[in-house]
């Protein structure tokens, strides 16, 4: 895995209005600029920025047709995130299962005093 890549990815998701824009993306399939830019809350511009930077991330991909461009989410570019991500949920899943462990002995010494 790329660490530049990575950290790319991160820094376009890491913006909140870039994530809603990724977000809105996501679940519509493809959207326009000007479709983007009604219910963002900021200029179209600002949306066409946003853009830039998901693109140059890999999580978007635009299609030309006539004057307008249709952008639609690429989920291969969140491959570099769910892999780091991967990393601590396995660390994560062992430390939970240790103290889960840890915790029942306690409960079982608990019972034994009790008796």
């Amino acid at each position: 895995m790329s660490t530049a890549a990575l950290g790319v990815v991160m820094q376009a998701l890491g913006d909140a209005t870039r994530r809603a824009i990724f977000e809105r993306i996501s679940r519509s399939g493809e959207m326009t600029v000007a479709a983007l830019t009604r219910d963002a809350g900021v200029s179209q511009p600002a949306v066409s920025q946003h853009l830039k930077a998901l693109k140059q991330a890999r999580l978007v991909l635009g299609r030309r047709e006539g004057r307008n461009t249709y952008y639609r989410a690429e989920p291969r570019g969140l491959a570099p995130l769910a892999t780091w991500l991967r990393q601590y949920e396995a660390l994560w899943t062992q430390r939970l299962d240790r103290l889960d462990t840890y915790l029942q002995n306690m409960q079982r010494k608990e019972k034994n005093r009790g008796r």
